[in-house]
């Protein structure tokens, strides 16, 4: 894992321990979990175990209350076309921002990180625990039991900051923020039931349809079982890594940190007047730096954040936006490192405007 690579919001390196976990159902253990023969169950013995291991990570009581998906992208959709209608944060990934819209949903006005939700909302509302962006802190927890469903995208918590199901009734998450194989997640249902996304084959008690991804399904298990051995400890990390990181760009004029506390450790977004993201992410690029200029599904738009436009955060400091996020390689020694060419940069590119 690269001490320089600092976009563990986008994706994290798979841990070499779960990548031994999931080789041997690749080519020895290859068996449909859905046959009945020894090396379909013996597949199917490995979903289930992991189904155990993703509800023991987010406090879910029943492991048949995780429904295993392509990711939180689908599980995210999945919750929305289960209501007419409701109304979502503006602060969502566009994975649920984007649909939201197109199915009729509303998205709710803030002030700063305060979300003025309608009174009537609607049948679902939908808020997520940590923002992708800035890392700001929610409170889905907090909306429950008011007459609505509500439905939390937990993919930048789940494993790093404390979670747990709670009372909310649909919860979307992805393996590969918390050092899982990428193209596998799943979405909690607190009732257990939902009217299928994907239909057809009657895989997963009928909820989702489709061979199931029996290696990713695996590694995607045991990553949460070492997400929740070592979140403190990854969490200590972070915190210090983002420390160096700040104390390093003292010197600098005119930045600042977006957004507000209470904000996970993970993610540090912050704005440097008079200069472009990109330009900054393609620098230090070259100096072996891996960060953004914001969410990854995003990266390469020029079009202005609507996140940090909710926030708040005027226009002028919204195009310099960068986004750093932490992982388990990264040191105080290498966050200082990226602090000082993040330092000699912006200065770079000031000079040349």
């Amino acid at each position: 894992m690269p001490s320089h690579y600092f976009d563990h919001a986008a994706t994290t390196p798979v841990d070499p321990r779960v990548l031994r976990e999931m080789l041997p159902y690749f080519s020895e253990s290859y068996g449909n979990p859905h046959s009945i023969h020894e090396p379909g169950q013996r597949a199917r013995a490995a979903v289930e175990r992991a189904r155990r291991q993703v509800a023991a990570l987010i406090g879910a009581e029943d492991p048949h209350q995780i429904v295993f998906t392509s990711g939180a992208t689908e599980s995210n959709q999945w919750a929305l076309r289960l209501f007419p209608g409701g109304t979502v944060s503006p602060f969502e990934h566009s994975s649920v921002r984007e649909p939201a819209l197109r199915l009729g949903y509303r998205i709710a006005p803030a002030s700063g990180p305060e979300i003025q939700w309608p009174e009537a909302p609607g049948p679902l509302v939908s808020l997520m625990k940590v923002g992708n962006e800035l890392g700001t802190i929610f409170a889905p927890e907090a909306l429950c039991g008011q007459g609505f469903a509500v439905h939390c995208d937990a993919t930048q918590a789940v494993g790093k900051v404390p979670f747990e199901v709670a009372a909310i009734d649909f919860v979307s998450l992805s393996a590969h923020k918390f050092y899982g194989p990428k193209g596998v997640g799943a979405l909690y249902l607190r009732e257990g039931l939902a009217e299928p996304f994907v239909i057809g084959g009657g895989q997963e008690e009928g909820r989702r349809g489709g061979t199931l991804n029996v290696p990713g399904i695996a590694g995607m298990g045991l990553a949460a079982e070492f997400a929740a051995e070592e979140r403190d400890e990854a969490a200590r990390q972070a915190e210090a890594c983002r420390a160096a990181l700040l104390e390093a760009l003292r010197p600098l004029s005119d930045w600042r940190v977006h957004g507000s506390a209470p904000a996970s450790p993970f993610i540090l977004s912050l704005g440097f007047l008079g200069i472009e993201g990109q330009p900054l992410v393609v620098e230090l690029d070259h100096l072996g730096f891996a960060v953004s200029s914001g969410a990854a599904c995003s990266s390469t738009m020029t079009e202005p954040s609507p996140v940090l436009e909710a926030m708040g955060i005027e226009e002028a400091w919204r195009p310099g936006t960068l986004r750093i996020s932490f992982g388990k390689a990264n040191t105080p020694a290498s966050a200082d490192a990226l602090g000082k060419a993040v330092y000699t940069c912006v200065e770079k590119i000031r000079n040349l405007e």
